[in-house]
């Protein structure tokens, strides 16, 4: 428990100092985080005798981290083509080590994790130079946006696990997960919605938004831990990895960040930024 508090401790200032610098820092720490979750991936899959394209896919998803970071959405789209021309491609001649099911998986784990870390740099740099004056200093837009994404994230988490364990009678989803529940479920929606809400009020954004963009997040964002553990049942694996003393992998950390961090680019993209 010491080692899980001492590495949360660290990596919440470590990632306060990235997320506030932004620039080339944030985007380069967003394609190692990407780089990680997907070798965790391919490892956990290889538990089960698949071979997915590790080179290959790494290659793929930094390429979609370029479009990102360079902002232009139609490179991204022409890169997530690309990916699945590639995948296809090395399908059919490399045939012999390479399965159908192992391409299938290959192209799935492409898009699961390098779209949504790809949203996460796009995210960062959305707005460019536009400044939020708030009570503790100035922020960037992007810089907000990040916040609101993370807590919303780490609060649907954390509400959800208090609630489970002060209330958690009936089981949300127990073949899955088994500790969830629809108590804890119901106490992280709420958690969430103030939280997010909250944010809403020390950014200056509009609160009722924002508390609707609370609810959703934390829906999505147990979504997002339900797969991971989907995986991990198949596979056989208890956590993805262990380069985070206490915490397990990166993916472990990521996973609801994986589905949360596209949706709300887009719910501050079409909301707040459109016009």
């Amino acid at each position: 428990m010491l080692t899980r508090i001492i590495t949360g401790v660290v990596g919440i200032a470590l990632a306060t100092f990235v997320i506030q610098t932004g620039g080339t820092l944030f985007a380069v720490a967003g394609l190692l985080l990407a780089l990680g979750a997907w070798y965790e991936y391919c490892r956990a899959f290889r538990q089960k005798g698949l071979n997915p394209a590790l080179l290959t896919g790494g290659v793929l998803i930094t390429c979609m981290w370029g479009c990102g970071w360079l902002g232009n959405s139609q490179y991204l789209t022409g890169a997530v083509m690309l990916s699945a021309l590639v995948i296809m491609l090395i399908t059919v001649f490399r045939h012999g080590v390479f399965d159908v099911i192992s391409a299938a998986v290959s192209a799935t784990g492409v898009f699961y994790i390098g779209l949504a870390f790809v949203h996460l740099v796009m995210l960062r740099f959305a707005g460019g130079e536009v400044v939020i004056p708030t009570s503790i200093g100035d922020f960037q837009i992007g810089c907000a946006f990040i916040w609101v994404a993370l807590i919303g994230t780490w609060a649907s988490d954390t509400f959800a696990y208090f609630a489970g364990c002060a209330l958690g009678r009936h089981k949300l989803c127990e073949p899955i997960s088994p500790k969830k529940t629809i108590e804890g479920f119901i106490g992280g929606l709420i958690g969430t919605t103030a939280s997010v809400a909250g944010l809403g009020v020390f950014f200056g954004f509009d609160v009722p938004m924002m508390a609707v963009l609370g609810l959703i997040i934390c829906v999505i964002a147990t979504l997002g831990d339900l797969v991971e553990s989907v995986v991990k049942r198949y596979t056989g694996i208890k956590d993805s990895g262990n380069i985070i003393p206490g915490h397990g992998g990166i993916w472990d950390r990521f996973d609801s960040v994986i589905y949360t961090a596209p949706f709300v680019y887009y719910f501050m993209y079409f909301t707040m930024m459109a016009g």
